[in-house]
């Protein structure tokens, strides 16, 4: 967490466009067949590892991440860390951005409807954004619209985050949190969410040890 926000740091001092990828297990999945999606993520600035089994994947084939950032921890950790920064929402639903933004003194504009978003953000000036549009959505839209917001330093795709922030959603106590279970109570609060499950705790197992047997020959 700290070496990221370290980057956040240096992505704000140096004057220059950045965008930041929080991936998890479900991104990996998708990406193996979405060519577009693939190249954003490979090339993004600095990507998380937003999933407990990219931290096991990665233990497994020898090259260790130190620990899981989710993009609802680093968001938090953002508003202690920049408070001289203009930050803009765009996405959401339910008015979850609105209530942030209402909390929020460094939060200068926020919106669902992505038809507007560029215009309000020129007017605010901001210097980052938070796009919650779930994936692939939200990193398509940076990055065919980051250059279209020049005062933007730093673009980041949230997925949930604002629902968690805003209380919407319950976040997982911290125990299951921990032990890599978060998933589970997402589950049971959100049912709908079955296939992405399974997609994270299914199918990206498989590609795992199927990218661990490749290697091996």
């Amino acid at each position: 967490m700290q070496e990221a926000l370290d980057k956040i740091r240096d992505f704000l001092a140096d004057g220059r466009q950045h965008y930041i990828v929080t991936v998890n297990p479900e991104f990996i999945v998708r990406a193996q067949k979405d060519e577009e999606f693939r190249k954003i993520l490979n090339e993004a600035d600095l990507a998380i590892p937003d999933g407990i089994g990219l931290v096991w994947a990665s233990r497994w084939l020898k090259q260790p991440l130190k620990e899981k950032v989710t993009g609802v921890d680093l968001v938090k950790n953002l508003k202690f860390k920049v408070k001289s920064y203009r930050i803009f929402l765009l996405g959401g639903r339910y008015g979850v951005a609105e209530k942030i933004n209402s909390q929020w003194p460094e939060v200068v504009g926020s919106t669902e409807n992505t038809s507007e978003a560029i215009h309000l953000m020129n007017q605010c000036h901001s210097d980052i954004l938070l796009v919650a549009l779930g994936a692939p959505k939200q990193e398509k839209w940076i990055a065919e619209n980051l250059s279209k917001v020049p005062s933007v330093k730093l673009a980041i795709g949230v997925g949930g985050a604002f629902d968690m922030i805003s209380g919407r959603i319950l976040r997982a106590p911290s125990f299951l949190q921990k032990i890599g279970l978060e998933w589970l109570w997402r589950l049971i609060l959100q049912p709908s969410r079955i296939g992405r499950i399974f997609n994270a705790v299914i199918i990206f197992p498989l590609l795992v040890m199927k990218s661990k047997l490749k290697a091996s020959r």
